[in-house]
């Protein structure tokens, strides 16, 4: 058996320098800005369903301290999208909401009609 060490080690991979938001220390970024990522995963991956991946919009407004991102997809597209029950949206929701959380983003996922 081995022993356990609780020491710091310089360059010890299990390390994390710096802290998760450094990107955005700056207070005066706004909600919108920290939110791309989500935003970029929403757009992604609602192309990546849709058989008309050109009809895919994705815009993003503030509502207080939450980002709303309102998704576009062409009619025949929706039921793909939505999905049976809408398993297919609550997955999107969930999706977009971890990428948020990453960047300190509190995000809701609207599918327009």
């Amino acid at each position: 058996m081995s022993e356990i060490h609780d020491e710091y080690v310089d360059g010890d991979i299990n390390t994390i320098e710096g802290g998760e938001d450094d990107e955005y220390d700056d207070e005066t970024t706004s909600a919108l800005d920290r939110a791309s990522t989500a935003r970029n995963v929403l757009e992604y991956v609602a192309t990546a369903l849709a058989d008309d991946p050109a009809a895919v919009s994705v815009t993003a407004s503030e509502q207080g301290s939450k980002v709303l991102l309102s998704l576009n997809v062409g009619a025949e597209d929706m039921g793909r999208v939505i999905g049976r029950r809408g398993r297919t949206a609550q997955a999107l929701r969930t999706l977009v909401g971890a990428a948020g959380a990453r960047d300190g983003v509190v995000t809701s996922v609207d599918i327009v009609d």
